[in-house]
C-alpha cells in the first residue's frame, strides 16, 4: 500500500472525543463524519480531500474505544502516520481498515499542506516537498492482512465466521 497526498498536521494527545464526539453517537456512521475535529478545527472536514493523509504527533487517538478510526476513513483520509499511536486506537484503525503507522519525528518533518509518500510495505515516509525520508515502524503482517481484507468484519464474513449484514431496501 502506497499513498501520495497532502498532509494535515495534528498535535500531541489528540483524543477520540475530538475525532468522534459523544454527541454524534446516535447518528449513522456516514453522518458522524460531519463532526470529525469540529471542536478543535471547525470547518476542517470541508477542506479535507479524499486521499489526504493525517499526520499526528505523540499519543494520537488516546481515550476511549469508540470507532473514531471509522470516522477518519469515512472522511476519505487515506491513512494516519504519527510519532506514536495509542494502542487501542491503533487496533481500531486495523479493525476498520484505516492504515496507521508509527514514525518517530514525523510531525517535525512536515509543514501542513506539504505532500507525503507513505509506503506501508517498506514502512517509509517521504516528504515530497523537501526530500526528507523517515523510517517508520512496520505493521505486523497479520494486522496488515486485516487492513488489506477491508477490516475485521469483512475478513470474518469472507471466512464464514459471521453473516454479512442484511442489505438495506431503498
Amino acid at each position: 500500500m502506497k499513498f501520495i497526498a497532502r498532509v494535515w498536521k495534528f498535535p500531541d494527545n489528540i483524543n477520540t472525543d475530538l475525532i468522534m464526539p459523544s454527541t454524534c453517537f446516535h447518528l449513522s456512521a456516514e453522518e458522524q463524519v460531519r463532526f470529525v475535529f469540529q471542536a478543535n478545527r471547525p470547518g476542517w472536514i470541508d477542506e479535507v480531500q479524499p486521499g489526504d493523509i493525517l499526520l499526528g504527533s505523540r499519543n494520537f487517538g488516546m481515550g476511549s474505544s469508540r470507532p473514531a478510526a471509522r470516522s477518519l476513513k469515512n472522511a476519505g483520509l487515506a491513512c494516519l502516520v504519527a510519532h506514536s499511536v495509542n494502542g487501542l486506537f491503533f487496533r481500531n484503525c486495523v479493525n476498520f481498515a484505516f492504515p496507521a503507522m508509527e514514525c518517530p519525528d514525523v510531525h517535525g518533518a512536515f509543514d501542513e499542506g506539504q505532500h507525503a509518500e507513505i509506503d506501508f510495505e517498506r514502512s517509509t515516509v517521504r516528504n515530497l516537498d523537501t526530500g526528507a525520508e523517515l523510517q517508520g515502524r512496520p505493521m505486523p503482517a497479520k494486522l496488515m492482512d486485516l487492513v488489506k481484507a477491508g477490516g475485521i468484519y469483512p475478513l470474518l464474513e469472507q471466512r464464514g465466521y459471521i453473516e454479512p449484514p442484511p442489505v438495506k431496501a431503498d
